[in-house]
């Protein structure tokens, strides 16, 4: 059964990883739901693994380039200015480069996703043990899915939308890293929180949740290295097999769930998610009221 279990606690985390509706949130309740044990702090950190290496492959072009710039930025790459290019909705590919030899704007994004991922960083190592213990309680992760619904939904209505990548700036980046860091709490959704606060602060969608699930590469990568151990030893809820099952099942299914929301975005809106949030959130709740479910598994 672990083996099958896992099977379908990857699917789950492909599913959920980049919707903003909280891929830990549903690692922690739908397993209870089938009478499964709680798979752990652990076993969800390294299965995001998978989800965020179909990241870098989905944006590679764009990482390629903003790791490049931001290398030769270090070292100096000739003097002068360039300009971002408008030709791809979200692009942060290179513009009509002058004296220098790498695009500074990509250069800057670079910092900024490094400077944004100190914050997730610092709170992740002060509340690990509230993190792995009290943070999983089914009462915190149902209101903080409603609260969080309700907060992006907000965004979505009010933010100007009128800023794209190239409008991005040091401030947005330590405000949208901040905001990750709330997704330390299961029912946040890393996406969710950052792709509210950039919505907040004027971004269009596309941008908002291109620049979220770049921000999240390093910090998620981090957090899965570091459980690696805890979850592959004996005593963790799968072991290694089946964890590795899940994270190789959470990366296909995560592809394939980015390439979608993308499309998405560009004519929708996060009202559905909106109200899939609320509505597993209150649920959440009244089955914890009526004894269905108990708080930690």
């Amino acid at each position: 059964m672990e083996w099958f279990q896992a099977v379908v606690l990857g699917v789950l985390q492909g599913l959920t990883e980049f919707l903003p509706i909280s891929s830990s949130a549903h690692l922690r309740i739908y397993p209870q739901l089938f009478g499964w044990q709680d798979p752990g702090a652990a076993f969800t950190a390294v299965t995001q693994i998978g989800t965020e290496t179909a990241v870098i492959l989905y944006f590679i072009k764009d990482i390629g380039r903003i790791i490049n710039a931001w290398t030769r930025s270090l070292f100096g790459g000739g003097t002068g200015s360039a300009r971002m290019s408008a030709s791809a909705p979200g692009s942060v590919s290179a513009g009509k480069h002058r004296r220098l030899n790498y695009d500074p704007a990509e250069a800057r994004l670079g910092w900024f996703v490094i400077l944004g991922t100190v914050p997730i960083v610092v709170a992740g190592i002060a509340l690990k043990d509230v993190i792995e213990g009290d943070f999983r309680s089914l009462w915190i992760i149902g209101t903080t899915l409603i609260v969080l619904g309700i907060v992006l939904g907000i965004a979505d209505s009010v933010g100007s939308k009128n800023r794209s990548v190239g409008d991005l700036r040091l401030r947005d980046a330590l405000l949208v890293g901040l905001a990750q860091a709330l997704a330390l709490v299961p029912g946040v959704s890393r996406s969710g929180a950052s792709i509210s606060m950039g919505l907040l602060l004027g971004l269009d969608r596309p941008t908002a949740a291109r620049f979220a699930f770049l921000l999240a590469i390093p910090a998620v990568l981090g957090a899965g290295i570091y459980e690696w151990p805890s979850a592959m030893s004996e005593g963790s809820v799968y072991g290694m097999g089946p964890t590795l099952v899940a994270t190789v099942v959470s990366f296909v299914v995560g592809y394939s769930v980015i390439a979608w929301l993308f499309r998405w975005l560009n004519r929708g809106s996060f009202a559905p998610f909106v109200t899939y949030r609320i509505l597993l959130g209150a649920l959440t709740l009244i089955l914890l009221t009526t004894g269905t479910l108990a708080p930690f598994a």
